[in-house]
């Protein structure tokens, strides 16, 4: 009962999170539900460089690479080391989703210290990069919890579950715990380094407008790219795990 009721305090506070506000935001009503309007503006951005990028670099593809398909295949060649690395021979079929959660992560961080957001005015809130809020990054952790129980329930089936007594049924209830805190680290990680990224910017800007927070952006650009290869490994190691059954 005890580890029962704490996994539903651990879902009641993953459901709170979302509502956890930083300043003012610009909502918009789809049916009955409130979401953040200003996030999925900027994930729409996102989403359109990602596409376009894609498109025009491979719409007259080469034998010979060049340009910008010759970059593409580089980054293709990344997240595959990456997968493989991380889930071992049977990694082809998730590239496609490491590959998407990292180019995701790493616009969306990248559009936040790059993009004029602040230009763009907005009757309550701002524009910001997706991956500061945290319904951003809280959504993307699901889907990587989703991904890893569909990977290890696909490959072993109902006896994916028997990692939760191994190696001994006393760590049951840690076990389980584990497939909480996943999520939450992944989501907390991602929106607090993102978050703190543009407000020490910010302070900065407003102190010292000139030189001083052009180096501070430019780690930033460094420390939001580690950020996204962070997350899609971990995706990946944890998908990995469940499919080989070992931690």
């Amino acid at each position: 009962m005890n580890v029962l009721s704490c996994s539903i305090n651990t879902l009641k506070g993953l459901y709170e999170i979302s509502g956890v506000e930083v300043g003012q935001h610009f909502y918009w009503k789809i049916g009955g539900f409130q979401v953040h309007g200003q996030v999925l503006i900027t994930s729409w951005v996102v989403i359109a460089i990602l596409l376009g990028s894609a498109t025009i670099a491979v719409r007259n593809p080469q034998t010979i690479p060049t340009g910008g398909q010759n970059f593409f295949e580089y980054v293709l060649e990344f997240i595959r080391d990456v997968s493989k690395t991380q889930i071992g021979e049977e990694y082809g079929p998730w590239v496609p989703f490491i590959g998407t959660m990292f180019l995701f992560i790493f616009v969306s961080n990248w559009s936040g210290a790059l993009l004029p957001w602040k230009l763009i005015q907005l009757p309550h809130g701002e524009l910001a990069a997706p991956t500061n809020d945290i319904n951003t990054t809280v959504a993307l952790a699901l889907l990587t919890s989703v991904a890893y129980f569909y990977a290890g329930l696909t490959k072993k089936g109902l006896g994916y579950f028997g990692k939760y007594i191994q190696p001994t049924p006393i760590l049951l209830p840690i076990n389980i715990l584990e497939d909480f805190t996943k999520p939450l680290s992944l989501s907390f990680r991602l929106f607090g380094n993102i978050l703190a990224d543009e407000l020490v910017v910010v302070v900065l800007v407003s102190l010292v407008p000139s030189v001083v927070p052009i180096p501070v952006m430019f780690l930033g650009l460094f420390t939001s790219g580690i950020q996204a290869l962070i997350f899609a490994t971990l995706a990946a190691a944890y998908i990995g795990e469940s499919m080989e059954g070992h931690h």
